[in-house]
């Protein structure tokens, strides 16, 4: 299992921006089939959930870093009920669950708050090398992610991973050339990105032991 301990960094600029990104997880690809806890808020700004994917995973806690405000956690082990009975609580409520996937989370959430890395993500797992190495792809990734522009931004959220023949298209709904798209894709390393991602994955995987 595969749980993220997310919480915002700015609140007292910002305001509290939780249920802003909780609504805006509902359009993470394959969460709904992934989901064993849902996402939700725990205490003030901070929000917690469990999935089965660590590919999903990976798309929320680079969806955190993208908007630069949240610390993220991403801890590798069960989920149990709060009382150690086997498997995630039905409730989907966070106060009837436990177990050391989120304890992981907890304690990867505290390390990424008070890191010195430019990137505020950590991951825990009980394979603490192979938790090590997938925090350090997930920390290069996210640096790509956490760098874009708007501008960069406006041309990639119309764009689809794998898909070809979509620049022409985007160009015309933004009103830019063709090559701008393709300057804006290459500048941002948007596909590397997307390379790296079942790397990050993999070693999500491994994080558990």
């Amino acid at each position: 299992m595969f749980v993220l301990t997310i919480n915002q960094r700015d609140t007292l600029d910002a305001g509290d921006r939780v249920d802003t990104f909780l609504r805006a997880l509902q359009d993470v690809p394959g969460l709904g089939d992934a989901v064993a806890l849902p996402f939700q808020r725990a205490v003030g700004d901070e929000l917690i959930g469990a999935v089965e994917d660590p590919r999903v995973a990976v798309d929320v806690a680079l969806r955190a870093l993208r908007q630069r405000r949240w610390n993220v956690g991403v801890g590798v082990g069960t989920v149990t009920h709060a009382d150690g009975a086997a498997g995630a609580p039905a409730s989907g409520d966070l106060h009837d669950a436990g177990g050391p996937g989120l304890a992981a989370a907890r304690r990867a959430v505290e390390a990424a708050a008070v890191s010195t890395a430019r990137i505020p993500l950590a991951v825990r797992g009980r394979d603490e090398e192979a938790a090590a190495e997938a925090e350090a792809v997930l920390r290069l990734v996210g640096q790509l992610v956490w760098s874009r522009t708007d501008a960069e931004w406006a041309v990639l959220d119309l764009l689809v991973p794998g898909v070809r023949g979509q620049q022409k298209p985007a160009a015309a709904a933004l009103g830019i050339t063709a090559q701008a798209v393709s300057q804006a894709v290459q500048r941002s390393y948007w596909n590397e990105e997307h390379a790296c991602r079942p790397a990050a994955a993999r070693l999500l995987t491994l994080a558990g032991g």
